[in-house]
């Protein structure tokens, strides 16, 4: 055990060292942990008896916050290696502290942190009883996310690992603008006729994390760091495709989740 014990420790990352929540994966086990049983039981039920909470000032200032992070996390994404080197191929982890190491170390630092401001979400969803809007997807998504990346971060804060990161940065920007302008209330909503293809966004978000990480699987010659994590990769991007599939199938294809819409389209369950 001692011998498995200094192997791990000679494998961390000692840059991440005093970056709050990084000393040990047990602090953010407790609060996903926390946040799952607020979301399914606790929250839910404490909401029961209770009007919903009006929250559209609030939501609007969050989600065009978490608009702003995401640019810059993006931009620093790019700045840290997928603008300044990176070959979008066989991308290895620089652990030396040049300034542009650094800066991706921060940056991956940034965006895990990023996953527990964006527990709010579900948060949101029970304080104004939209119950129906936290579906396993949902509560899956938002809770692997930040507990798998610590270990990302603690052991391999950059290379091509963090690909999924930029793209999901991206993304955010057009999913959060969205949220932001439903929350700005109905004068916003003729605005908003790109709805339905916010789906097929994410869609395709996991079918090029999907397509990039598979390379390795190609490359004899990759000396990517950590294998395993490219195939957790792969297999988060792979199964969450599917998910999305199924869900895209139901709400589009079959109509089974087509939502009643007001007289513009939007829809009155999914208005933030």
């Amino acid at each position: 055990m001692s011998v498995v014990k200094f192997m791990i420790f000679f494998l961390l990352d000692p840059r991440v060292e005093g970056l709050p929540l990084m000393s040990s994966p047990v602090p953010q086990t407790v609060i996903i942990g926390a946040y799952i049983y607020f979301v399914t039981s606790l929250g839910p039920k404490l909401m029961e008896n209770r009007k919903p909470f009006e929250l559209r000032q609030t939501m609007a200032f969050y989600n065009f916050a978490v608009v702003a992070l995401s640019l810059y996390m993006t931009y620093e994404f790019l700045m840290s290696g997928w603008a300044t080197g990176y070959s979008f191929r066989c991308d290895i982890v620089d652990y030396s502290r040049s300034p542009t190491a650094l800066r991706m170390v921060q940056t991956c630092w940034l965006y895990y942190f990023s996953k527990f401001i964006e527990l709010l979400d579900t948060v949101f969803f029970v304080l104004r009883k939209k119950n129906s809007q936290v579906s396993f997807l949902h509560v899956l998504h938002h809770s692997i996310m930040p507990w798998t990346w610590w270990f990302g971060v603690k052991f391999a804060p950059g290379g091509l690992g963090t690909f999924h990161a930029l793209v999901n940065c991206v993304v955010h920007v057009i999913m959060y603008t969205y949220y932001g302008l439903c929350a700005l209330g109905p004068a916003y909503y003729k605005y908003l006729w790109w709805k339905k293809h916010m789906t097929s966004i994410q869609l395709v978000q996991f079918i090029i994390v999907t397509v990039h990480i598979g390379q390795i699987y190609f490359m004899d010659d990759c000396r990517y760091q950590f294998p395993v994590f490219m195939f957790i990769i792969w297999a988060y991007g792979f199964i969450f495709l599917i998910l999305f599939l199924h869900f895209w199938y139901h709400a589009y294809t079959k109509g089974q989740r087509l939502p009643k819409t007001l007289k513009n389209g939007i829809s009155k369950s999914k208005d933030q």
